[in-house]
Formats: structure tokens, sequence, C-alpha cells
């Protein structure tokens, strides 16, 4: 099959032939019909944090199931279905508890260490990130998977995996935010936009959007935002508590910059919580003044992952709420490209110029 291989830490795409194995055990095996470009697949491909290479990255993914392995539960041939990189085993006390974006034993969704691999090219190993998207086909384990209508268009279906998922969810699912609350948000790609059609969602009466890109800025409205700050020409701290008068209940940050997170802890009102989403390229020390800013500040600052999100509740969810027209996902996707077209779009997208490009064609 065609796969968008990342064989040196470059921030390159080599499209070139690989192989696939069939299913085994639990795995199901997709054709992929749509693959979103996510920022933490480019940080995959552009940072040394010691992966093994070659990889196949991509966790946006939505797809038909082409064929099931022999203990699979949950799927059969012609679902349609989304992927997640939320991976869960079901049964760890995590899972138990409904936390399911916190399992304890993710390493049971792999194949057993020496085993025959997944992917491999002239018989060699080849690794995966999240479920290898960028191809004609992923194969993975069931629990990474959630089916949906087939009435929700493929390339709409892909980013409901990760940018809503992982937006939406941290209004919905680790802030709870409620009707009434203030909202800003630091960031405005895929999540960013989706963190503020979450909190028109959730009820927020003032939604505050802080990019420094105009045509972001623009497309805040659309998603929600009642009011947008120019970051690169504004002293966001200072204008949100402008606008709010005291700061606001919530904050997110979507880029992963330690400036960008202090100003989101800053720009929180008292007893305010902020919440970091944003995957930084380098382990920089977040430093806080912690007696005004969270003892004396009573702030909360926690991470999100994947908008602690349930994918078999949350994604069938988010993906009615679009049929019913009560989010915007059409708006999202800036453009569908082939997979050849990666490493263009991802120039373009990672410079700021456009939201979300979606790999729809894979040959």
């Amino acid at each position: 099959m065609q796969a968008a291989v990342v064989n040196e830490i470059t921030g390159r795409f080599d499209v070139e032939e690989i192989d696939i194995d069939e299913p085994r055990g639990r795995e199901v095996l997709v054709e992929v019909r749509a693959a979103g470009l996510c920022h933490s697949d480019m940080l995959v491909a552009s940072i040394d944090r010691g992966r093994p290479l070659p990889l196949v990255c991509g966790h946006e993914l939505a797809g038909v199931i082409a064929a099931v392995g022999p203990e699979v539960r949950e799927f059969t041939p012609g679902d349609h279905v989304v992927g997640s990189e939320v991976r869960f085993c079901g049964h760890c006390e995590e899972c138990l508890s409904g936390a399911v974006y916190r399992c304890l034993s993710v390493a049971e969704l792999d194949r057993a260490p020496g085993g025959a691999p997944r992917l491999s090219r002239a018989g060699e190993p080849v690794a995966g990130f999240g479920l290898s998207a960028f191809a004609e086909y992923s194969i993975c384990h069931e629990n990474q998977l959630t089916r949906i209508r087939p009435e929700v268009p493929f390339p709409q279906a892909a980013v409901i995996g990760c940018a809503v998922s992982t937006g939406i969810g941290a209004i919905i699912n680790t802030a709870r935010v409620r009707p009434g609350d203030t909202v800003a948000v630091i960031g405005l790609g895929g999540i960013g936009l989706n963190i503020l059609q979450g909190a028109k969602l959730a009820g927020a009466t003032t939604i505050i959007g802080i990019d420094i890109h105009p045509a972001k800025l623009e497309l805040a409205a659309v998603f929600g935002a009642t009011h947008v700050i120019d970051g690169g020409a504004e002293d966001s701290v200072a204008r949100v508590r402008e606008i709010t008068g005291r700061g606001v209940h919530h904050s997110f940050e979507a880029i992963g910059r330690v400036e960008t997170q202090r100003q989101t802890i800053e720009m929180t009102r008292v007893g305010g919580g902020a919440y970091l989403i944003g995957i930084p390229a380098s382990p920089q020390p977040l430093e806080i003044a912690a007696l005004p800013m969270l003892i004396g500040g009573q702030r909360k600052v926690q991470g999100v992952f994947m908008g602690s999100s349930n994918p078999r509740i949350d994604i069938p969810t988010y993906a009615n709420l679009y049929l019913q027209g009560a989010i915007k996902l059409d708006e999202l996707i800036a453009q569908e490209i082939s997979l050849s077209s990666i490493n263009e779009a991802y120039r373009l997208q990672e410079g700021g110029a456009i939201a979300r490009s979606v790999i729809t064609s894979f040959r």
C-alpha cells in the first residue's frame, strides 16, 4: 500500500510503498477514507524523541472496516468508523471508573514483542504512531475505533477523532463549562476552534479567541467567539481583563509554548481554571509564582489529553450534533488533499495560513 513514511527526523514525509499484515486477534483492518493533518504528527516527524524509524504517523482517521481479526467483538466489514488516539483496555481501574483516557494498560493493544509487525518494508518492521493513518489502510486494536452513522462524510468524520474530541471535550468533560461562564482560548488551529464552539455549545456568554493570524481570527467568529484578540499586536492578558473585568472562568492554551501557557494562567480570574492542551516542541519548564497565582488566586492548572474523552460515547455524540447542525465541521476543513501533497499541506498549516487539511485521496 501507499503510505507517508518518516525515514529521518526532518519534518518531511516520503510517500512510498510498504506492506501491511492481516488483522490478528482483536485487530481490525480499516480502509482509510480520510486522514486529518494534526500538529502532533508533525512534531513526531520533526523532533527526535527516541521513536524508532522508519514510522508512519496519522491519528485522525475515518474509514470503512475492510477485515476483522478472529477475536473482534464490535465490528463487521463495511462499518463506517472513526479512530481515536485514546487507547483503552476496558478492564483496568481507570477504565472501569470511566476514565478510559487514563488507561493503565495501553500496551495490551499492541502486538507482543518479537511477533510479526503490523507494518513492514522489504521484510523489515515499520513503526507506527497513533493509528498510522497516513496510508491507504490502517491496522489497529478494535478499542481504538468507534462506529458512526454512514451519513457523516469521511473528511468531517476524521476531524471528530482528534480536533473535535479534544476541543469540545476540554470544555464539556475537563473544564465542565456552565451556562454564563467566560472562556478564553489561545491558539485557533483545529483544536482551538473546537474549544470555541464547545464553549458556545455549553452556554458560555463571553468567548474570547486569541491568535496572531488574521484568517484564524476571522474563523473564530464563525465558531462562536464573541471577541477576538490579535496576540501579536495586543497584550492578551490585559485585553482579556479589560473585556471581562476580572479575567475568565476558564482559559485554554492550544499551542504548546511556555509564554502562552503563562498567559493562559494569568488571564483567569480568582478561582478560575487554566487548561494546557498544546504539545510543547521542547520540555521547557513552566514557572509559576505559587502564592499569588495558585494559592492566593485559588487557580487550577490542568493538563488535558484528548479532551478527557470516552470515544465510544463522545464521537457518536459529536457526529449526531453535526448532522443536527449544532456544531460546525465543514468550516473546519480548509482543503482536501492527496497523500502525495502532505508536505506542502503541512507547510501551509504549520505556517498558520489554514486550520485543517484532510487527506482524501491515497493514490
